[in-house]
């Protein structure tokens, strides 16, 4: 995962800044302490002790200390070379220079054995565990051949050898302990590096989780200033652009009056809240988060008019199947109806009302059959095979086949085509379906040529193409248009009122969409939004 590998590398990066910085601070520590020790091997004002036995030996190391170290310096802040070996010249300096210290001023008495014990301490942070008993192993030695020395020439004290014993002991426990504080300290920086990265990684979860979850979320804080918004509740609230830092208030009032009535009856509303100024509807619930002193409140938003739709189509599902489980006992009889009608009107000896009303029984005959083989057809609707095809060639030859069946002139139908080359994407026979009827609709009420309109285009917004079908006919109320896709509506005696309803299930099936978008005194229109034929859909 791109992410975690990003992480993993960021907490990488501060480990090894964390180490130069605190290589830099020990570098410090030596440059002060040489700038000290070089000042005074310099004035008059030198302790005795410093030089009680050799006072060569005190101002030419001081001063050689103190441009080493000023050298560690300055290699440290370039960080050029290693770490490591950066780490281990700077330990190597320190037990040469302290020793020597120790050497002039007599031995572990002159008290400058503590020095190289912080040296170790600090050194031993940065470095292993082998490393550690070794640079241990080293200042051990280096103390107790400048005692053997001391002893053999400079006549020390043979105690001397009993305070170098203990200097080299506590060398010893300085660096196992400042090993195992660092190995701990390097293991629990780890683990956090560790749980970081998981943090990270469960929290892009969530917000792709979030985002990708069809319901609207929205999280507002004690002030109501919206915390947390994902596309869905962005959407059914038309909100456009970063909201976070607004008030709900401001975003959305008719939201923030709904959480306000929460927060006093402290239940939700049983009724859908509108959400948009062009009147949208939805579900709104409203829970805390977390403490109540923390006043953080989510709310889920679910689209009013597609809970409704869902709904619909269990009833419409549980229909089919119940249909599909009677329709011979329908079938059946409504066969031997209609065949009784048609037998009946072979008969020379009717007359004209008997001849009106065998019409009516063989035209409800045949509406009650495709209301049944409707109603069947959405019970075991097939799943969509879409495919990506160019729009213009197909619909061609479609209205080709339109004009041909239904006996339309050239001036009947007319296409409109944008310059680019418009590619969708879905089931080629479900497409035809819908059109087919969307098409018998406008024809049905076109009153002037072209009877029929066909645009095409793509959309500036979402790069989604449409399809939009016109007619030429009075166009419907705004009660009728409501409830224009509603199953069983029909506005007609002979009428299923299926039709429109089918047609957007299939282009719902090929995560396309079918809505009315006008139906003024010039006419209705009709469009179909495709699915992107470039990008794979999520469905869950």
């Amino acid at each position: 995962m791109p992410d975690a590998t990003a992480a993993r590398r960021r907490a990488d990066f501060q480990t090894r800044e964390r180490a130069w910085r605190a290589l830099r601070y020990f570098s410090i520590y030596r440059l002060i302490i040489a700038s000290v020790f070089a000042a005074l091997s310099l004035s008059d004002n030198l302790p005795p002790n410093f030089t009680e036995f050799d006072p060569r030996v005190f101002k030419p190391v001081a001063i050689t200390y103190l441009v080493l170290a000023i050298v560690a310096q300055f290699v440290a802040e370039r960080r050029m070379p290693t770490l490591r070996l950066q780490s281990a010249g700077q330990m190597l300096l320190d037990i040469l220079g302290i020793t020597l210290f120790m050497y002039a001023s007599g031995g572990t008495a002159g008290g400058f054995g503590i020095l190289l014990v912080v040296s170790i301490a600090g050194g031993c942070l940065l470095a292993s565990w082998r490393a550690a008993i070794f640079y241990a192993a080293l200042a051990s030695l280096a103390v107790l051949g400048e005692t053997l020395f001391g002893v053999l020439n400079l006549h020390y004290s043979p105690a001397s050898y009993t305070q170098a014993g203990l200097l080299g002991a506590a060398l010893f426990g300085t660096a196992m302990l400042s090993s195992i504080l660092a190995d701990q300290a390097r293991r629990s920086e780890a683990l956090a590096a560790q749980r970081g990265v998981a943090i990270e990684q469960l929290s892009r979860l969530n917000e792709h989780i979030v985002q990708r979850m069809r319901s609207g979320i929205v999280v507002v804080d004690d002030d109501g200033r919206i915390v947390l918004i994902n596309e869905s509740g962005g959407r059914m609230l038309r909100l456009a652009g970063a909201v976070d830092g607004q008030t709900i208030g401001q975003a959305a009032p008719l939201l923030a009056a709904a959480r306000d009535e929460w927060l006093v009856r402290g239940e939700n509303r049983k009724t859908p809240v509108i959400t948009e100024p062009t009147g949208g509807e939805a579900i709104v619930s409203f829970t805390s988060l977390g403490p109540s002193e923390l006043g953080y409140t989510l709310a889920f938003l679910e689209d009013a008019a597609e809970t409704r739709q869902r709904a619909q189509q269990i009833k419409l599902a549980s229909l089919g199947r119940l249909t599909a489980s009677i329709a011979h006992e329908i079938r059946n009889p409504l066969g031997a109806i209609s065949h009784a009608g048609q037998l009946l009107s072979e008969s020379p000896d009717l007359g004209a009302p008997d001849q009106r009303l065998l019409r009516i029984i063989n035209e409800n005959c045949t509406r009650m059959n495709d209301i049944v083989s409707n109603v069947m057809m959405i019970g075991r609707r097939e799943s969509a095979i879409a495919e990506s095809f160019e729009l213009r060639p197909w619909l061609e030859s479609f209205v080709a086949e339109l004009c041909a069946r239904r006996a339309l002139a050239a001036a009947d139908v007319a296409l409109h085509w944008p310059e680019a080359r418009i590619v969708v994407r879905m089931d080629r026979s479900q497409l035809h379906q819908v059109l087919w009827n969307l098409c018998e609709n406008a024809l049905r009420y076109s009153t002037r040529r072209p009877l029929l309109s066909f645009d095409c285009g793509q959309s500036p917004d979402s790069g989604r193409p449409y399809l939009e079908v016109r007619d030429t006919g009075p166009g419907m109320t705004p009660a009728v248009a409501e409830q224009i896709f509603e199953p069983f509506f029909t506005g007609e005696s002979n009428g299923t009122g299926l039709g429109l309803y089918i047609a957007r299930e299939l282009c719902e099936a090929n995560q396309a969409s079918l809505a009315l978008t006008g139906h003024g005194a010039e006419g209705c229109r009709f469009r179909i939004d495709f699915a992107h034929p470039h990008r794979q859909q999520l469905t869950f």
